[in-house]
């Protein structure tokens, strides 16, 4: 009797070669200081176009940059002065980044500060940079869900499909982090936002888009980030987005990019709490004729965690997947 062995050749390692890069957003907990953790053992080979929950899928970005601003020193010795060992001094790291659509989380993200909501006003409301005198809102019937939201039928006919509308809850003097699903702004006492029981919706990132209305149920064209939305609830129209230069208040976010290689391999950069640290910037590039093509710019900082395994304080993860029968 014999056994026969057939030897199975490996492919060489070649550096990977890629086009893209997706970028992936998810909450942070701000108030228990709690960020979203992304395991590429288990997830790691996730479809691109159907990002694992709570990860939400940003789109392609170009110019992505990643800078380590890791310190290293020398421990010296005697005289002349030996070098004995090396210690960390300083660590930082930075991205920076183009994003190729607009959208209320790109535009938030890369904001700054906080990204608010154009409530469509009352008429008559006195003119303000990031909008008057918000509409009454429309409460939530029982029975909304992530994707419809029963208002029922006579409120119903004062919307339109593809209109916008922010769902959260009303402002009734909050003191803290504010917005349902992401901490859309901190509230340091009732008056420094007037008392405005639509500020939550104002600023919150619980939008969507209204594709159809039928039975008094407005149909949204994506889930909300927060999920289903309970009854008590509001429901304001919004005509658009505004950012603005300067404020005090910092957007933290996890954050995942992941390049899919050529060769099917995959490299993925982890970053569990990003803030932005520069101010709203566009770049334009030019297209055919007179036409521009306007990106978004978004510069972050990272913030460390502690790696469960060891206890060590971190700012980034970058793992590496490698092609099918390649070397190692």
């Amino acid at each position: 009797m014999s056994t026969t062995v057939t030897a199975i050749g490996l492919v060489g390692a070649v550096a990977p070669v890629t086009r893209r890069v997706r970028a992936y957003f998810a909450p942070v907990n701000r108030t228990a200081g709690a960020p979203t953790l992304f395991d590429a053992a288990q997830l790691g080979t996730f479809t691109l176009s159907s990002p694992p929950a709570p990860w939400v899928d940003l789109g392609w970005c170009s110019k992505f940059v990643r800078k380590s601003a890791t310190k290293i020193g020398a421990l010296t010795t005697g005289a002349p002065a030996v070098v004995q060992s090396q210690v960390v001094t300083q660590v930082e790291a930075t991205v920076q980044l183009e994003f190729e659509s607009w959208g209320k989380l790109q535009l938030a993200l890369a904001a700054g500060s906080q990204q608010m909501n154009l409530l469509k006003t009352v008429n008559g409301a006195a003119a303000n940079g990031s909008g008057g005198v918000a509409a009454t809102a429309i409460p939530l019937m029982a029975g909304s869900t992530a994707t419809s939201l029963n208002v029922g039928a006579a409120a119903a006919a004062q919307f339109q499909v593809g209109e916008l509308v922010s769902v959260d809850e009303d402002y009734v003097a909050q003191v803290g982090f504010v917005g349902s699903g992401v901490s859309a702004a901190y509230v340091s006492s009732p008056g420094s936002v007037a008392n405005d029981i639509n500020y939550i919706r104002r600023v919150s990132l619980n939008v969507g888009r209204v594709v159809s209305i039928a039975n008094g149920v407005l149909q949204l064209g994506a889930p909300l980030l927060a999920g289903a939305a309970p009854s008590g609830m509001q429901v304001s129209p919004v005509v658009g987005f505004v950012d603005r230069e300067g404020g005090g208040f910092f957007q933290e976010w996890s954050g995942l990019f992941v390049m899919g290689g050529e060769q099917g391999d995959r490299m993925i950069y982890h970053y569990p709490r990003l803030q932005a640290m520069q101010g709203s910037a566009e770049i334009v590039e030019p297209l055919a004729g007179p036409l521009e093509k306007v990106k978004l710019a978004g510069g972050f900082r990272a913030l460390p965690v502690k790696d469960a395994n060891d206890g060590e304080m971190v700012l980034c993860f970058r793992s590496y997947l490698p092609g099918a029968m390649r070397a190692i």
